[in-house]
């Protein structure tokens, strides 16, 4: 897909989601985003050992306003509003989340749930909203092909 291409589907909030895309892909996806003002923040997942760990690096990546409540409904409630963020889009970044989504498989569904809710809602405002999973060829196939 070319950059033109990529730059039309990051732009149509109709797609909004969150997704697992091959790590390779990851620096050509937020130049575009950034490209398109989009703002951009990369959750860096390495060594997280669990759940307020992964919550705080949100509320850090996303500067969160000091009402957050630091739980998965807090998540949910700060990325379906970014008031304090504006921009013409979104783009986050799940770094290195691939140790924490095999340690940690129900956080990490709820996660992508909370994700996909966002960008749903994010969807019905016409604003994208992008929630990106980098991840080796390897790990990727094994998403994509479980078992």
């Amino acid at each position: 897909m070319s950059a033109q291409e990529l730059g039309a589907l990051l732009a149509d909030a109709s797609q909004n989601g969150a997704y697992f895309i091959d790590v390779r892909d990851r620096e050509g996806l937020e130049e575009i985003a950034r490209g398109l003002g989009f703002a951009v923040a990369a959750i860096d997942f390495a060594g997280c050992d669990g759940r307020d760990e992964v919550l705080e690096r949100f509320a850090a990546a996303l500067r969160f306003p000091e009402w957050f409540g630091g739980n998965w409904d807090a998540l949910a409630d700060c990325l379906g509003d970014l008031s304090w963020w504006p921009a013409d889009g979104y783009l986050l970044l799940l770094d290195h989340a691939g140790a924490w989504r095999v340690s940690e498989p129900f956080d990490f569904a709820t996660l992508l749930e909370i994700l996909n809710d966002a960008a749903m809602s994010w969807s019905a405002q016409r604003l994208p909203f992008w929630a990106l999973v980098p991840l080796s060829a390897a790990a990727l196939d094994e998403v994509l092909e479980p078992g």
